[in-house]
This record gives C-alpha cells, sequence and structure tokens, in this order.
C-alpha cells in the first residue's frame, strides 16, 4: 500500500542523535532537508516521536488545514525562559553525537556564558507544525541568522526546545506568522516534572475536548490507544488504516481509489474550533513572539 501511494519515505541510515543535544536539532533539519528535495508537493512540516498519537485522521486533518493561510507556523513558545536561562542558556555543554560513533552522553564544559545580546531567546515545545516557506528558510537562511543560531545552539542544552523558536521570533519575515500552540494535547504532573505524565483511558475526556489533532506520551499498547481507533480514528481492524476519502475494497481500505477525496469527520470540527480560536488570537498580535 505505502509503495503504491508512494508518499512514506524511510531514512534507512539513521542518525546518531543525543537526548537533550543538537544532533536532535540535526536530524529535524535533515529531515526538513529531504523533504523539501523530495517533493514540492507538501505545505507544512510536523514533527512527531514514537510516543505520539492521532487524535483525529488524515482527512479531519487535511479538511481542516486546507481552509487555513500557508504560512502559519504552529509554534508554542515564550521569551520567559525564567530557571532555563541558568541552567540551559548559560551553561556550556558538547554533544559527543557530532564527531562519535558511538552513542554517549552530553559533556558538561567547566565554563559558562553571558546570554546572548544580537538576539533574544525564546523557548517552548519541541513539537511544531512548520509552513514550508519556513522551512525553506532555515535549510537556506538567506540572511545567515539560522546558520548564526543553530551554531549557537550546539552548546545549548535541551536546544529542540528553542532553536527554532528563537529563529521564527528574531526573523521579521516570519515573527508574524506564529500561533502559540504545538498542536498536542500534553498533561503534566503539578508541580511539572522533566517529562509530561503519561496519558492513559483517564485521560480521554479532556483528550478530546482539546480539539488537538495530537497526543502525547503514551505508553505502547496502552488501552487508550485501542479506544481512540475504534472511537475516534474509525479503525475497523487493529493494525489497520485509518478509514478517509481513499479507501476502497470490498474489506474497507485494502483498495486505493480516489487520493484527492477527503471524508472529514467529527475531528474535523474539533480541530477547526481550536484553529479558529488560535489563528483569531495569532492575527491580533495575542501571545505572538513576546
Amino acid at each position: 500500500m505505502y509503495s503504491k501511494i508512494g508518499n512514506v519515505y524511510m531514512i534507512t541510515k539513521a542518525n546518531l542523535v543525543t537526548y537533550t543535544g543538537p544532533t536532535m536539532v540535526a536530524n529535524t533539519l535533515h529531515a526538513c532537508a529531504i523533504l523539501l528535495k523530495r517533493s514540492p508537493d507538501w505545505d507544512w512540516f510536523i514533527n512527531l516521536s514514537a510516543s505520539d498519537y492521532p487524535l483525529v485522521t488524515q482527512d479531519d486533518l487535511l479538511y481542516t488545514f486546507s481552509t487555513l493561510d500557508r504560512n502559519l507556523n504552529f509554534i508554542d513558545h515564550t521569551s520567559d525562559l525564567g530557571w532555563k536561562n541558568e541552567k540551559r542558556a548559560m551553561p556550556l555543554m558538547v554533544d559527543p553525537g557530532l564527531y562519535m560513533l558511538n552513542k554517549a552522553d552530553i559533556l558538561w564544559v567547566r565554563a559558562g556564558r553571558s546570554l546572548p545580546t544580537a538576539f533574544k531567546l525564546h523557548t517552548g515545545s519541541a513539537w511544531m507544525a512548520l509552513s514550508r516557506s519556513f522551512v525553506e528558510y532555515i535549510i537556506w537562511g538567506w540572511d545567515n541568522l539560522p546558520r548564526t543560531l543553530l551554531m549557537y545552539y550546539t552548546n545549548f542544552v535541551s536546544s529542540p526546545e528553542g532553536y527554532f523558536h528563537t529563529v521564527i521570533c528574531n526573523a521579521p519575515e516570519f515573527s508574524k506568522t506564529v500561533v502559540n500552540h504545538d498542536l498536542h494535547y500534553i498533561a503534566w504532573d503539578r508541580p511539572p516534572r522533566q517529562h509530561p505524565r503519561t496519558l492513559s483511558l483517564g485521560d480521554m475526556e479532556p483528550m478530546i475536548a482539546s480539539g488537538a489533532p495530537f497526543a502525547r506520551k503514551f505508553s505502547r499498547d496502552d488501552s487508550a490507544l485501542d479506544k481512540i481507533d475504534k472511537e475516534l480514528l474509525m479503525r475497523t481492524n487493529k493494525g489497520g488504516f485509518t478509514p478517509g476519502g481513499w479507501c476502497g475494497g470490498k474489506k474497507e481500505c485494502t483498495v486505493v481509489e480516489d487520493v484527492a477525496k477527503i471524508r472529514p469527520g467529527l475531528g474535523a470540527e474539533r480541530l477547526k474550533g481550536l484553529v479558529d480560536r488560535l489563528v483569531a488570537e495569532a492575527k491580533s498580535g495575542q501571545n505572538q513572539c513576546e
């Protein structure tokens, strides 16, 4: 099925990635570059992890996003770094994944550094939906800001939670395109810990009410995933494809029919409610690169 449609690409040579290191950013930029090279027919780059799960169908997402300005970027962000100034921006670290063949933890450098004055730091969620125009900018970097900040974030702890946010909010061409949301439902302990709480069946109601198209994080084979498959994604077979306008065949979704046909459901209504509110806030300048 994947080979017939031709919309799934596997990177057969994996990149060495160090947790909290800049190799995580390098890996994301690698994916962006490959997609720019492989296809001109996409509008947004959405990064997900293996602990993420969709709460809407592909058709719900396509239908809702087809009504949006293609230049919008969904990035949860703030310039109030708080404790991150002292714990992440000022310390110096080295990622062995940049020069070693085997995986290792980051190395701490004794000397520190002051906060930058040439640009304003921002931080936020590592999960985002980036417009094609912004992806082209961070890959090509025609005014050199993306490259300058990439070098700065090489020694920044947890750079995926700051690099893209700082680039877009310091680029006048793109700062007004930011929508302050990561399109995820994420639950945190109180007070928050380093990682979000693992979701379960008890989180179903707030997950659905959020209108978010994705949620994280889930444990592998959690029963909540089966409930999402059945009630939100309408999957009839475990491990099967999510039904959509393209589906055909006596057994549902065994034949590819019209890939341009979209069949949105209730998920599209929930998502549109969220997105309309967020975009309205962005247009008024609320919560935008502040």
